[in-house]
């Protein structure tokens, strides 16, 4: 129960609202309110307080949280681990947005016939080490560099290149001197992203906009904007745009499969860990 108390006031800091952390824990408001009455009453002390339309946490309980923050997240990470996996049993999967939609759709529809009861959740690649890590997701794809010391085992899928779509996309035009040319990118303050800012200037390109919706600059290179930076697994959903898309050599993002250490003595998990590096065999032997 105090385990219970501690991640519901967690998720409390984060979401802001007891409908929010409800949801994210498929129970009641009700059950909601109960969990923290009980961990205050347990602590003897006040964790929560209104804050117009949301709640904030007292800062007694912003101090609790800090010292613990670490040691919840191991201990719902260990838990995880030692929960038997039923083939019945929900697996968790946190997933890049991109992948799902550039590279994942088609397998996941065949593998779920084998294995039905995979859960996707979409997710930006600092959320996805973050579940994983907690045990809220077993496996984790993700897209982009991997910051030091996350904690996870680790094992790219594939080396993804970038491409200029839309409006004049040759990176070889000529151009004023010292002049930079303006494109469209993804959010670069994004700290999986934060990398390309160096290598893109070096080319001569600066972000004009950064979006955090790819879905945004996908409908926006097919409107004809640009120059518009994708990465390769999402120009067949630009159309004609797409097939006329300039490279940039050198630039790409790694996409990665992150698990817990002992995920894989799992079988189920080391089943689907195998086939999606089957799945991404076929890209790596078939550049584009």
């Amino acid at each position: 129960m105090l385990l219970e108390g501690l991640e519901t006031l967690s998720l409390l800091a984060s979401e802001g609202t007891m409908a929010k952390v409800a949801s994210r824990l498929y129970i009641s408001q009700s059950a909601v309110s109960k969990r923290i009455a009980q961990l205050e009453l347990r602590l003897g002390k006040k964790l929560i307080e209104p804050d117009g339309r949301q709640i904030r946490l007292t800062p007694q309980a912003q101090e609790l949280l800090e010292r613990l923050a670490p040691s919840l997240a191991e201990m719902k990470g260990v838990l995880a681990d030692s929960q038997t996996l039923f083939d019945q049993t929900p697996l968790p999967i946190a997933c890049s947005e991109t992948l799902l939609a550039g590279y994942l759709a088609r397998f996941m529809h065949d593998y779920l016939a084998q294995d039905p009861h995979l859960a996707l959740s979409t997710h930006h690649t600092p959320v996805i080490l973050t579940r994983v890590r907690s045990g809220e997701a077993l496996l984790g794809i993700c897209a982009g560099r991997l910051p030091p010391g996350h904690g996870l085992d680790a094992e790219l899928l594939l080396e993804e290149p970038f491409y200029l779509v839309g409006n004049e996309p040759n990176p070889k035009r000529p151009t004023t001197a010292g002049a930079m040319r303006k494109i469209l990118t993804m959010d670069l303050e994004n700290p999986a992203n934060r990398y390309l800012r160096e290598p893109l200037a070096e080319r001569g390109l600066e972000p004009a906009m950064e979006l955090d919706s790819y879905l945004a600059l996908i409908e926006l290179a097919k409107a004809g904007m640009g120059p518009v930076l994708l990465p390769a697994g999402l120009l067949a959903l630009v159309g004609e745009q797409g097939e006329m898309a300039c490279p940039l050599p050198g630039l790409g993002r790694p996409l990665y499969l992150v698990y817990r250490q002992n995920s894989l003595k799992r079988e189920r998990i080391a089943r689907l860990v195998s086939a999606l590096h089957q799945h991404f065999r076929h890209y790596n032997d078939t550049p584009r």
